[in-house]
């Protein structure tokens, strides 16, 4: 037996399928498939038909689905862009160094003071040229990126640039990290 479809364009159930045991259509009441009118309905002036919505018919009384309610979805929050890693390879000695944390300096330890930095260039080669406090790098969460600050005394080089000091600058992949004069203490930058 061929299934019931409202044939009423205008309907919201049009040409879908409904049950087979259905006479009209439950939304728009035109008589569905081989089912015959017993007789015409002549309009009559100031009367309005009245078709009960399904959602108020009975579930007994129908075999219809009721719609499941459209429900927004909850935005959820982008997820924090992770940190990358600083990683400082010695050109001479090709040893490499990392910064372990967002931030930290870069420097020699001090016997005196008991001061380690997080960089702890103790022992490369012409390691006196470099201060104890050399420069200060840390990952700025605003543009994605670590950046270096010179503290200090002998002078800190970027892509052959003397930085000034106290000025923010902006660390890339490949840069060329100099500190002290002569290009004695040369490092590259690696970001990953």
């Amino acid at each position: 037996m061929p299934a019931n479809r409202c044939p009423n364009s205008s309907c919201e159930y049009f040409n879908r399928v409904l049950p087979n045991n259905a006479k009209v259509c439950p939304m728009c009441g035109t008589p569905l498939g081989n089912v015959i009118a017993s007789v015409p309905v002549q309009p009559q002036p100031n009367v309005v038909a009245y078709t009960p919505p399904p959602e108020s018919i009975p579930p007994e009384q129908t075999d219809f689905q009721s719609r499941t309610p459209y429900l927004q979805p909850v935005p959820v929050p982008p997820p924090r862009p992770s940190r990358a890693v600083l990683k400082l390879i010695h050109t001479t000695t090709g040893r490499e160094f990392r910064l372990p944390g967002e931030e930290g300096s870069i420097g020699r330890r001090s016997q005196v003071h008991g001061t380690i930095p997080e960089i702890d260039l103790t022992g490369i080669p012409n390691e006196g040229i470099v201060s104890r406090s050399h420069v200060r790098v840390f990952w700025d969460w605003n543009q994605n990126t670590y950046s270096i600050v010179d503290t200090s005394k002998n002078g800190t080089y970027l892509n052959g640039t003397l930085l000034s000091p106290g000025v923010h600058y902006r660390l890339n992949q490949g840069d060329l990290l100099q500190l002290g004069q002569d290009k004695l203490v040369c490092f590259t930058i690696v970001v990953i």
